[in-house]
């Protein structure tokens, strides 16, 4: 029978292997793929948005470039705003659905995708007034406003300070009232927050994604051995293709999308989060209150684990929220934060449905 130490040594010993055998599993599928696919692989999705019609093209105001994509005129603008951490492409099984009944704009935020990398605009005001110059000159009306998680809490800023410029408005999980000081360090999101700030005080590295694979705890949920292989596969990519974002062509559309962004994106971002600048002077309640135009708030799952939420906002964050836009109507849907790479065919719902009901 094993002494107290035995069975550590025999629970360690187990650890090993099994640490062992699934990064020598992930490097045989590794290599497979890499002889099988090569390393030129492009979502199969986005193949679809090109040909339903859409346009990468960029917009200069003040010094600052938007990188987006415009789709063809059948409808409605619609202006869709990712969240942190993400780029236009996530709505690439959206997209071509969408493009069907709305004139459709997709944006790469400040610091992310191909957006200019200038963290002094780094803040709701000076983000939200480069997408009000936008909507002037580029999409050249009031358009419906749709945003994700941040992407949300912009497009809440637009409605309440440049109502004008807005027909209405999707808030796609966003974190309100949860993201503001000092409940936000109560929240799930705070890890990446904290990630940022940590990558940029200490972190003898270049790349952010490097550091996010090996420290981020959300990296915890993959088995065994999986992290250290994807960190060495965004090694081999990078070296491959050094002015591509990384490819995980071997993960599921939403974490491909999370990870593949992340190669383009400015941890600086992060830190205006962890430090509490991007939402400098902008309070949600009062924000809220001052949307007059039609509003739809979207609600994704969320739940609570040891005092910490997990999702964008809870049950009394959401009925707030609605309860303060005069003209709103809460969706809760059965998905993840992002609704629209998650569950693309309930989010064109939603949006369809709402655009419809603009029109009569």
């Amino acid at each position: 029978m094993l002494n107290a130490n035995g069975i550590r040594r025999s629970r360690k010993l187990r650890i090993l292997v099994w640490s062992s055998l699934g990064l020598s599993a992930l490097t045989v599928t590794l290599l497979s793929a890499f002889l099988l696919k090569g390393l030129n692989f492009r979502e199969p999705a986005l193949k679809k948005v090109w040909e339903a019609g859409f346009k990468e093209k960029v917009f200069t105001t003040d010094g600052t470039t938007v990188n987006y994509v415009e789709g063809p005129d059948n409808g409605l603008p619609l202006m869709l705003i990712h969240g942190q951490m993400g780029n236009w492409e996530s709505y690439q099984l959206a997209l071509p659905e969408l493009s069907r009944h709305f004139h459709v704009f997709a944006v790469d935020c400040h610091g992310h995708g191909k957006s200019s990398k200038n963290p002094d605009r780094y803040n709701v005001q000076a983000m939200g007034k480069d997408f009000a110059d936008f909507i002037h000159q580029v999409i050249g009306g009031p358009a419906i406003i749709s945003g994700n998680s941040s992407g949300g809490l912009l497009a809440l800023w637009l409605a309440a300070n440049s109502p004008k410029d807005v027909l209405a408005i999707v808030l796609e999980d966003p974190p309100l009232f949860a993201s503001q000081y000092p409940r936000i360090k109560q929240t799930g999101a705070w890890d990446g927050m904290t990630l940022a700030h940590d990558f940029l005080q200490h972190s003898s590295k270049d790349d952010f994604l490097d550091y996010y694979l090996l420290h981020a705890r959300i990296m915890n949920l993959f088995p065994m051995g999986f992290q250290k292989g994807m960190y060495f596969w965004a090694r081999i990519y990078k070296s491959v293709h050094p002015e591509s974002p990384v490819q995980f062509f071997f993960l599921p559309l939403s974490l491909r999308s999370f990870f593949s962004s992340m190669s383009m994106y400015d941890p600086h971002f992060g830190k205006t989060f962890y430090d509490g600048s991007w939402q400098k002077n902008f309070d949600h309640a009062k924000a809220l209150s001052r949307v007059k135009c039609p509003a739809v708030l979207i609600h994704a799952k969320w739940f609570y684990e040891n005092g910490i939420l997990q999702g964008a906002m809870d049950a009394d964050d959401a009925s707030k929220a609605n309860s303060l836009m005069p003209n709103s109507k809460l969706k809760k849907v059965w998905s993840g934060h992002c609704v629209h790479i998650e569950d693309p065919g309930d989010f064109v719902n939603i949006v369809t449905d709402f655009g419809n009901r603009l029109k009569h």
